[in-house]
């Protein structure tokens, strides 16, 4: 195991984003498509916030019951993007070593991290990527 592998190494590159603008309802539909737990919100290149699956869940019955998604889409109508997700970001570039981010995950209790070079997303790690890392180097 190298000490300072930096986190471009197991970063998430191919980024599902949202723009604020978009609906809630959406961001569910990426989440199930994906089968993803978190989507940073952008404005143009910049990460403005990240959406997590969780979020969701606090708003709606998402996942409560298959029953009728009226329910959710009732919800959802009531909030906006930008009213549900997490605005001041902690953030790493992409020549952070992954032990930098994993000390940073386990401290702050996050499961994502933006990965943001000068003020563009260039990727997103989660505690899976670092598991998946650990789990390749036995």
């Amino acid at each position: 195991m190298r000490k300072r592998s930096p986190v471009s190494e197991i970063m998430s590159k191919n980024i599902i984003a949202l723009n604020k603008s978009e609906s809630l309802e959406r961001a569910e539909l990426l989440f199930k498509r994906h089968n993803i737990r978190h989507i940073p919100v952008v404005s143009k290149e910049s990460i403005i916030g990240m959406l997590s699956y969780t979020d969701l869940l606090r708003i709606s019955f998402a996942d409560a019951t298959d029953d009728d998604d009226s329910v959710d889409t009732i919800v959802y109508n009531m909030f906006t993007i930008e009213q549900v997700m997490t605005k001041n970001l902690i953030s790493v570039s992409s020549d952070t070593s992954i032990k930098e981010v994993a000390e940073i995950l386990s401290k702050k209790g996050f499961h994502a991290l933006p990965v943001v070079d000068g003020s563009i997303l260039v990727g997103i790690v989660t505690t899976t990527d670092l598991i998946n890392y650990l789990l390749k180097q036995y």
